[in-house]
């Protein structure tokens, strides 16, 4: 399960990865941050409640003393690390945004370390700089410097993402150890974010967009929930019951520029560089070592 673990957390990232995919179309639209991000929560709660209903009820079953996790992990962790990056890409290049969100790692470490007692390695620390850098490569900083749009607001915003991103991890290992199972967290944190938002979606601007094409448009919208709010999350949170939150929170961003890479090839024909293709190289390269079954010892 520990191998398996590994696969979920990396495709956790692929699938969150998918998300520009499905967030260009909607922009191009008109259609606001905000009712993008409330759209797919709301879908996405309604199919896990639908599905955990019909399958196993006790799924639904949590106690009243522990909504604060289930809040803290959606509010705090879904939330806020999906406002703030929305935010960043607004003030940022959509690479140096990308860039700062996958710093997540070094703060679900040393919450980890902190927290559980989760060992920091030199295997994990250098695996997650490696994986950094190729990050940055993958992302085209270095090669559009110059070019580079940035302000305080957005760097702020950016590592703001990444500290929320690391608190749903947290909150999920606290969930965990309470005993509730992945589909749990995710539902009740999922719904905790639904909740916060409704009051400021625009729903005219959705029915126009699925009234433009009624089937395509709605498959449209249950494949972006399902990709970038259901499938990542419990993925995501099934690898942290079997691996350290810290090296799932790697995997995980390791994971989300390599596919979003080879989703701008594919859907928006965008041709990687020589330097986006060794930054992929070295992604790949930290994921495998940090996949290694044997640990050095720091």
């Amino acid at each position: 399960m520990k191998k398996l673990a590994f696969s979920l957390a990396i495709f956790a990232g692929i699938l969150w990865g998918s998300g520009g995919v499905f967030v260009r179309k909607l922009i191009e639209f008109g259609v606001n941050n905000h009712t993008i991000l409330s759209s797919r929560v709301l879908i996405a709660t309604i199919i896990l409640f639908i599905g955990l209903f019909i399958f196993d009820k006790s799924l639904l079953k949590i106690k009243l003393k522990d909504i604060w996790v289930f809040i803290g992990g959606g509010i705090l962790g879904m939330l806020g690390m999906n406002l703030c990056y929305n935010e960043s890409v607004n003030q940022l290049t959509l690479s140096l945004a990308a860039v700062l969100l996958s710093l997540s790692p070094i703060f679900v470490m040393l919450f980890a370390a902190l927290l559980f007692k989760e060992r920091i390695t030199l295997r994990n620390t250098g695996c997650m700089f490696l994986a950094i850098f190729g990050c940055l490569l993958v992302s085209g900083i270095l090669e559009n410097a110059a070019g580079l749009k940035w302000s305080t607001i957005g760097i702020i915003t950016g590592f703001l993402s990444a500290f929320f991103f690391a608190l749903y991890s947290i909150f999920s290992k606290v969930a965990m150890g309470k005993g509730y199972p992945a589909f749990t967290i995710t539902f009740y944190s999922v719904l905790s974010v639904t909740i916060a938002l409704l009051p400021f979606t625009d729903w005219r601007i959705l029915v126009n967009f699925v009234e433009t094409a009624p089937i395509e448009n709605s498959v449209f919208m249950l494949l972006h929930s399902a990709c970038t709010s259901i499938l990542p999350y419990v993925l995501y949170t099934i690898a942290l019951i079997y691996i350290e939150a810290g090296r799932a929170s790697i995997l995980a961003a390791g994971g989300e520029p390599i596919a979003a890479m080879i989703f701008g090839v594919i859907f928006f024909f965008e041709v990687p560089t020589v330097l986006s293709l060794i930054g992929l190289g070295l992604t790949i390269t930290a994921l495998s070592l940090l996949c290694k079954q044997d640990e050095i010892k720091s």
